[in-house]
């Protein structure tokens, strides 16, 4: 192990193990007996413990620990008070000594460190901005279901700590020497992908979120091997093909959902021919997705029946957001007269389901498309697919090009989201909130105004 002397936290990573846990100081015991190291990847000392005392729990245990190696090298007879330059976390380790060495700027945000979800302020590095790159200075940024999945390890592939953050907008404060479409001070925004291998058939076609290489704005890992590290931060470098520009006048806080929310339903309404006046559509769901559906449905033109559970909902959903109709899900009768009335149906709720009864509501070849992710499978039953010749089908986001239209069309039409806008330091609460529903409809984050004060 060589020397690199540093403050704050020091991670260690084995050879062998690669699943993803961290471990914190009451486990090194266990990870020294292997109890731990066989389903750990990160060892976590705090910079409390000195590593100077050759009689130190956390010497003994790195000196007797072969499979042990420190990422990066680390001076054992260090301690948390040698000084040393400031140091930025990437990719769980520890980067260059300054921004400059690593071709790095700092950067800050708040991250979770572990499955709690729990986010506090986190000094991370960004790279400097190349030739092809915008840098946006974020001011706004939505909060997306998928965040609280991805700091709770809800699908199981989180690796710590982790900046959420994909419904992103700002100004953009730099640009490279190749860049054409934007200038300083645009309004810009980055929504769920940053990079793809802009070679394969996907690429090639415009619909770069189905690349085998498609790589999300946070808990990624980019092409140059650093970690992604999302919107829940000051600023972020990206290349101007995954940049999205907002056009002027167009409000920023309430078009941020509309990188993930807005090109989530825009995409298949477009893709299935849904965007043509005088079709019928059916939403499921009145959330996040559900009320932009109906908005966007509203702005093509077509017919929009909201369908829900929650009979609460229907003033809502006519008189506020204008849909045409509104169905209760769990009403026989109501369900039974639109039998057979629906060019294609959004379906928007992410928890299990039954999509059996509003498989009836389809029109022969209709499809419902499934936008919504539950983390169970769906209970289908193939006979009302069979009658009609209907289909179910998924969706996710849309390509650049797409994004961009979307963009222009929500910003000509006025279609934004309802959000809540509130401060960095609620997060946690509003991450609460958001497990029960507790939102009308998208929170978003005034980064701008409070990232710093927080």
């Amino acid at each position: 192990m060589s020397a690199a002397t540093f403050p704050g936290e020091i991670y260690f990573i084995t050879e062998k193990q690669r699943s993803i846990k961290q471990l914190q100081w009451k486990s090194l015991k266990h990870f020294k007996s292997g109890s731990a190291s066989q389903s750990s990847k990160w060892l976590h000392i705090p910079s409390s413990i000195s590593l100077s005392t050759p009689s130190s729990p956390a010497s003994s245990l790195l000196t007797s620990s072969p499979d042990l190696v420190c990422h990066p090298p680390i001076n054992l007879t260090a301690t948390s008070s040698s000084p040393s330059k400031e140091r930025y976390m990437e990719n769980g380790n520890i980067a260059a000594a300054s921004p400059e060495e690593g071709q790095r700027r700092p950067a800050f945000g708040w991250a979770a460190r572990d499955a709690s979800g729990v986010l506090s302020p986190f000094t991370f590095s960004r790279r400097k901005n190349g030739e092809n790159d915008v840098t946006i200075k974020i001011l706004y940024c939505g909060i997306c279901h998928s965040d609280l999945h991805s700091v709770k390890n809800g699908w199981q592939n989180s690796v710590y700590p982790i900046v959420p953050g994909h419904e992103i907008v700002g100004v953009v404060t730099e640009v490279g020497g190749k860049v054409g479409r934007f200038k300083l001070g645009d309004h810009a925004g980055v929504g769920c992908m940053v990079n793809s291998c802009r070679s394969c058939h996907e690429c090639a076609r415009h619909q770069e979120n189905y690349c085998p290489g498609m790589i999300v704005t946070c808990n990624a890992t980019d092409a140059d091997g650093t970690v992604t590290y999302g919107g829940y931060s000051d600023s972020i470098v990206v290349e101007e093909h995954f940049a999205v520009k907002f056009p002027a006048g167009m409000p920023l806080d309430r078009s941020a959902p509309l990188l993930c929310a807005g090109i989530t339903v825009y995409s298949p309404m477009k893709r299935f021919g849904l965007d043509v006046p005088g079709k019928h559509i059916g939403v499921v769901g009145l959330g996040g997705l559900g009320h932009v559906a109906v908005k966007f449905g509203k702005a093509f033109g077509a017919k929009v029946t909201v369908i829900s559970t929650s009979p609460s909902k229907r003033q809502e959903a006519v008189e506020r957001l204008g849909a045409d109709a509104f169905l209760v899900s769990e009403d026989p009768d109501e369900m039974k007269a639109a039998w057979g009335t629906m060019d294609g149906i959004i379906n928007t709720v992410s928890a299990a389901h039954d999509v059996t009864p509003w498989l009836f509501l389809l029109k022969t070849s209709g499809q419902m498309i499934m936008v919504g992710a539950p983390l169970k499978p769906l209970e289908i039953y193939a006979f009302p697919l069979l009658v009609g010749g209907k289909s179910i089908v998924g969706s996710i986001i849309g390509g650049m090009k797409e994004t961009q239209e979307m963009i222009d069309f929500a910003a000509e039409h006025n279609v934004t989201a309802d959000i809540e806008l509130i401060s960095m330091d609620y997060v946690n609460k509003a991450m609460e909130r958001l497990a029960k529903n507790d939102v009308r409809y998208r929170f978003v984050l005034d980064i701008g105004n409070t990232l710093s004060a927080a």
